[in-house]
């Protein structure tokens, strides 16, 4: 049977990306375009994974009130929808994409509330998924639920032998690499800043970040991958440690590149690759998601010339 990717949402958004010529504070700006994404990282992860045709299932806590969005994207990328609907809207992003200096500015809205029964129903169905090659479990928590809940999904697919990364931040992330060496999970992925969130200490270097990330590898986590935005990411394994990076291209929008770089990890996983391979693949996931709004990739072949090109450096 074909083994399969999970990506774990507990708290979708919508993107709504305005763009405009150029962000001004304090005045009236005009838009020049807004678009609508269903959102979320793991719903991000889900897309990016179908456009490389990684069967892939997406689960987690869904709003009812607006789902229609996530639906019809499930629909029409193929993905399974195996989310578990919860009363209320799903929270709303907004997303300012600036034309003059390529960068984006967040407004992110409240959303669902969950309760300790919708978890226990979503760990009931995560529980009972088989021929799974790894789980993504991402993004931030909804109202309701404890801090450590990540920590509560993580140890029964440990358990199983299943292959898990997880990418949130804040007390979440600090809660699940403080847990017991049988609930941590195989591999993380903060960016810089939260990488020095969970640090306590800013981590102006690349070495401050390599200590960092190593840190976290000493405590049990398999793969500790660092976003750094255009200087490509930091990957430290037991087999070494590499920053790989790509030259910076035009980005029509920042939004969910560091999902795709999961999303590229994954699909490393799902394919058996070598850890070089899966390096270059995420790294180029990231580099073409740059060039795209939503979770969308550029056909295979045009990730596959951009991974062959990925500039890989030891770090010693």
């Amino acid at each position: 049977m074909t083994t399969r990717i999970v990506t774990v949402t507990l708290n979708p958004a919508i993107d709504m990306t305005v763009g405009l010529d150029r962000l001004e504070r304090g005045r009236v700006n005009l838009g020049r375009s807004v678009t609508h994404q269903a959102g979320g990282k793991g719903v991000n992860v889900a897309g990016c994974l179908a456009d490389w045709q990684v069967p892939v299932v997406a689960t987690g806590l869904l709003g009812q009130d607006n789902a229609e969005l996530f639906e019809a994207l499930f629909a029409r990328k193929h993905i399974v929808d195996s989310f578990y609907r919860v009363q209320g809207s799903n929270r709303t992003n907004i997303k300012i994409s600036d034309a003059a200096d390529g960068q984006t500015t967040d407004i992110n809205l409240p959303g669902i509330a969950a309760t300790a029964l919708d978890l226990d129903a979503l760990c009931k169905r995560i529980d009972a998924m088989t021929d799974v090659a790894g789980v993504a479990l991402c993004g931030s928590l909804p109202g309701g639920l404890p801090a450590d809940t990540y920590v509560q999904l993580l140890a029964p697919l440990n358990a199983r032998g299943v292959r898990t990364l997880l990418d949130t931040s804040g007390a979440p992330l600090a809660l699940a690499l403080a847990a017991p060496r049988h609930a941590l999970p195989t591999a993380v992925k903060p960016n810089r800043h939260e990488l020095e969130v969970w640090a306590g200490a800013p981590l102006p270097t690349l070495q401050d970040v390599v200590e960092a990330a190593r840190g976290i590898h000493a405590r049990g986590v398999a793969q500790v991958i660092v976003s750094l935005g255009e200087d490509g990411a930091l990957f430290v394994t037991a087999e070494g440690t590499w920053q790989a990076s790509l030259p910076p291209v035009r980005a029509a929008s920042t939004v969910g590149a560091g999902d795709a770089m999961v999303a590229g990890v994954l699909a490393g996983w799902h394919a058996g690759a070598s850890m070089e391979d899966t390096v270059r693949l995420s790294v180029a996931f990231a580099a073409c998601k740059l060039q795209r709004l939503g979770p969308n990739l550029p056909p295979p072949e045009h990730v596959r010339e951009r991974a062959a090109v990925v500039r890989m450096q030891r770090v010693a």
